[in-house]
């Protein structure tokens, strides 16, 4: 059986995605769809609204074959070790081919970006660099950077996150010498960063989320996505009593910077250049998460960064951690969270070719990226009452993979 894999946040699993599952399977002429799926903490720094485990099952119901976990040790980095992380996992699981959507739709604009990068590393670097000490964000210095290089107007344009994701991917199955094909599906109408739902079919996870945290938010955003999120979601609410979101976990986190010293928050990973000074200032005064950013954010870190540097500090992440987690090319295991019965079959296929071992319950995970991932899980669910609570950690560590055909059932 051909494989195709995606790389994935579903947060929530909206007709976007759907279509993306669709043609990635159609583009590739694959028999299987593999999902490598981000668990507790995004990219972007933030708590996924419901978990991977309701979010495995808008996967599979939405006909991806295969979920696994793109643990926090990659989940919640930067483009470049985030899509590092990914391909790694899609490699180990055998996919012939991997499949990302992007506004540029056309995979050739990634591969001479590339390959016109490759030969311009070193300044580009260079230029960077010398951007960053003039106070620029990351995103802003790269962009510039690659204006000095007069990489752009032909080139790609790495403005989107989606094409910067896009251009990781590749890059990371070129260096990494991975013997698979990269293929790019172009995004249907909702920008990425569109904050409104629009009336058409299609609209951003954005947008959802904001509209989700309003009165009725549920019934206004069911036109967006397919039935059995909208019920999968509405479940979620019903039995934990919320969406997760960053205001949830706020006191968790005043109570972690104004305990720690600021040596102790220098050690938690992306603590830079006296952020744990700024940290302890802005939190002083902040009533709430979305004023603590606000007061935190400067020209040179971005809300992202940011978020994820509160991310790190809320799960109490070390550089030391992160660097052990980091040092080995090779992966201690793959939590296996979901399939269908094709993508049962096609395991059992490829189970002799793979050097990984795939795991079924968190108890059978060993090792610094294990021990990482158990904190941030247990952090994730902090906000829920005690007995809620309870529960969602027993199922976190016996629950097995979800099967498409039980979903069916139940």
């Amino acid at each position: 059986m051909k494989a195709v894999g995606i790389v994935v946040e579903y947060n929530p699993f909206h007709n976007g995605h759907l279509y993306h599952v669709q043609q990635a399977r159609k583009e590739t002429n694959s028999d299987i769809v593999i999902a490598v799926m981000s668990a507790s903490f995004l990219q972007r720094g933030e708590p996924a609204i419901v978990s991977k485990w309701q979010r495995t099952k808008m996967a599979l119901a939405g006909g991806v074959d295969v979920v696994v976990e793109l643990p926090y040790l990659y989940s919640t980095q930067k483009a470049e070790l985030f899509a590092k992380g990914a391909v790694l996992i899609l490699t180990e699981m055998g996919v012939d081919s991997i499949n990302f959507g992007s506004e540029s739709g056309r995979i050739n604009d990634f591969v001479e970006l590339f390959k016109a990068m490759k030969e311009k590393n070193l300044a580009f670097d260079e230029h960077v660099k010398n951007f960053l000490k003039k106070g620029f964000s990351y995103p802003r210095a790269t962009a510039e950077a690659f204006k000095q290089l007069h990489l752009q107007p032909n080139m790609l344009a790495l403005n989107e996150p989606n094409n910067i994701l896009g251009y990781h991917y590749v890059k990371a199955v070129h260096e990494g010498k991975r013997k698979i094909n990269v293929s790019t599906t172009h995004r249907r109408q909702a920008h990425y960063h569109d904050q409104d739902v629009p009336a058409s079919s299609i609209a951003s996870a954005t947008s959802i989320r904001q509209m989700l945290k309003k009165e009725n938010g549920l019934s206004k955003t069911t036109h967006v996505m397919p039935t059995s999120s909208s019920l999968l979601l509405e479940e979620y609410i019903k039995s934990n009593l919320m969406l997760h979101d960053w205001e949830h976990y706020y006191p968790f986190l005043h109570y972690k910077v104004m305990s720690s010293s600021a040596k102790q928050l220098q050690s938690i990973y992306e603590c830079e250049e006296g952020l744990e000074f700024r940290a302890k200032e802005m939190m002083q005064t902040a009533t709430s998460f979305q004023e603590w950013m606000e007061k935190m954010k400067t020209k040179r870190y971005t809300w992202t960064r940011l978020q994820r540097l509160a991310t790190h500090i809320l799960t109490n992440t070390t550089k030391e951690e992160i660097e052990e987690g980091l040092s080995t090319e090779s992966l201690p295991y793959i939590r296996l969270l979901g399939m269908s019965d094709k993508g049962q079959a096609f395991l059992n296929q490829t189970k002799k070719h793979r050097q990984t071992s795939l795991i079924t319950r968190v108890a059978k995970a060993e090792g610094i990226m294990a021990v990482i991932e158990e904190r941030a899980t247990n952090v994730y669910f902090t906000p829920l009452s005690p007995a809620i609570r309870g529960l969602q950690m027993k199922q976190e560590f016996n629950q097995p993979p979800f099967r498409m055909q039980s979903l069916k059932k139940s």
